[in-house]
């Protein structure tokens, strides 16, 4: 039932709830013949005690009108990047082409791969808005680079940095590269980045412009005009900060309630010296799998809001099915922390799934041998023959000539390193399992399910509790762009019984629960 096939006076739970379901209208809880009820038609308030009101608030009415005008979207909304291209071309142009930004998942993708898919996308595309993971890459710095290259060879508008914890030439040189001035003498931001942190002082580093350090060594080797590092000297880092709480893969697991407000001040304290960094659109991401989630980061002052754990249920995530029924099930408690592969030197650790998977005890088993041993020539006889049999299914050596092959082509230096350092050739194997596990888990590799590693937090869980029992509980039903659509449509219904509640109105619980329901139901 629509607001429209109501009589001018709603008095039945349902019809209140279809009034304020209908965001497009305002709606007055009046007292109509000495019981509560709810009407759309502002003369029949007019002449009824009037308790409380609400505006109308459609999604695309929510956080910041800037994010969607800066980028082109209709909603405050963006579909993060997962890592191995799990955020496939298809989601992202998916998201593009209904009106959100989604983020390729270039993170662990050969350069090669990532710029036929940035290639794609900008064919298929044109204008319509989509984003790149660039992500921070300490121990393949080459990797950084690479994916510039191919972000500025094929006009990619926009980066999404992340797991940065300072600022590296990279991705210095991606956002100056789109520095020009406009007709009217004013800076023109060709390349916008949305950095996503979850320590202040990473994101004090995004909310100032590039160190001049940074800048005249790109115009050295010739990267950056003059011009350019210029611009770049009065231009913050970051169009967007996104504040990363407790979500799957990279994460410091802080809590959004507490890390929110905490970027919000420290961009507000860093505008008092930095007038620019006052534009720079604070986001939420981490934790949000609902729409009573997605209501609560835009009212604690979210410009706009990520998801990235339910998206990897979807249609169009490059996930295999096994793995997605293992994602469909889990429970909100169902995750664990465990060594990441790209930092694992430097004790990173990423969010996974522990239900159906041993990936994350015997990847803290791979790194506490680290720490503890010099190198393979180290290793206790017995350990070794265990990690052969049980992890790795096959002679350290094996891997190693894997290794070789695979660093020969993607990055020779780690392999200049390993020949002066066994404990960075032991490293370099170790990091052969956890590279790769994620892999198994993409191909849906049966002889390899326990190893399955998927990135994943407690979003995941509040999403497939939230969807029991409707036509979203099946992984086949679930379309990244509807989930997106399902989850803002809530939050803006949520956010008006939360202003009435505000008001001291008492609904009944049954209507202040947004059910996700089909689009031509809807």
């Amino acid at each position: 039932m629509t607001a429209s096939q109501i009589a001018a006076v709603a008095e039945t739970v349902a019809d209140i709830g279809a009034l304020l379901a209908d965001t497009d209208r305002p709606c007055w809880i009046i007292r109509h013949e000495n019981k509560v009820a709810a009407t759309a038609d502002e003369s029949v308030a007019a002449r009824a005690g009037v308790l409380a009101a609400v505006g109308p608030l459609t999604a695309d009415r929510l956080g910041d009108s800037g994010f969607r005008a800066a980028h082109g979207v209709r909603a405050a909304y963006a579909a993060g990047a997962m890592a191995n291209g799990i955020a496939s071309p298809a989601l992202v142009a998916a998201m593009s082409r209904a009106g959100y930004l989604g983020s390729y998942g270039a993170a662990g993708v050969s350069p090669s791969i990532v710029d036929s898919a940035l290639a794609g996308l900008a064919r298929d595309l044109g204008s319509k808005p989509f984003a790149c993971n660039l992500i921070h890459s300490p121990s393949e710095p080459a990797l950084e680079r690479a994916i510039v290259d191919s972000c500025l060879r094929h006009g990619v508008r926009c980066v999404e940095a992340s797991a940065f914890m300072a600022l590296t030439p990279e991705v210095v040189r991606y956002r100056a590269a789109g520095l020009s001035l406009d007709a009217q003498g004013r800076v023109h931001v060709g390349h916008r980045v949305i950095a996503k942190v979850s320590r202040v002082e990473v994101a004090e580093v995004f909310l100032r412009p590039a160190p001049a350090a940074l800048l005249r060594g790109l115009v050295a080797a010739g990267d950056l005009t003059a011009e350019q590092a210029r611009l770049a000297e009065s231009v913050p880092m970051a169009d967007d900060l996104t504040a990363e709480a407790d979500s799957g893969g990279h994460t410091d697991r802080r809590p959004l309630t507490v890390l929110l407000p905490e970027l919000i001040a420290a961009r507000d304290r860093v505008a008092r010296t930095v007038p620019a960094a006052a534009a720079v659109r604070v986001g939420a991401a981490g934790g949000i799998g609902t729409p009573a989630a997605t209501a609560a980061a835009f009212a604690l002052g979210a410009a706009y809001v990520v998801t990235g754990s339910v998206n990897q249920a979807t249609r169009e995530a490059d996930q295999s099915e096994t793995t997605k029924m293992l994602l469909a099930t889990a429970d909100f408690a169902d995750c664990a922390m465990a060594p990441s592969s790209d930092m694992f030197e430097l004790g990173v650790q990423v969010q996974v799934l522990r239900r159906g998977t041993m990936f994350a005890s015997r990847a803290h088993r791979l790194y506490d041998t680290y720490r503890e041993y010099a190198g393979l020539h180290a290793l206790p006889a017995d350990l070794r023959a265990d990690l052969e049999k049980t992890v790795f299914r096959r002679p350290l050596e094996d891997v190693w000539n894997d290794c070789v092959a695979f660093f020969t082509d993607r990055d020779p230096a780690q392999l200049v390193g390993a020949a002066e350092d066994p404990k960075r050739k032991m490293a370099l194997i170790f990091r052969w399992y956890l590279g790769l596990s994620s892999g198994w888990s993409i191909r849906g590799e049966a002889e390899r399910a326990a190893d399955y590693q998927i990135w994943c937090g407690p979003a995941m869980g509040a999403f497939n509790s939230w969807a029991a029992g409707t036509y979203l509980a099946a992984p086949s039903n679930r379309n990244v762009a509807d989930i997106a659509d399902q989850l803002m449509t809530g939050a803006a219904y949520l956010t008006r019984i939360a202003q009435l509640r505000t008001a001291g109105v008492r609904l009944p619980a049954e209507i202040a629960r947004f059910v996700p329901r089909p689009s031509e139901d809807r």
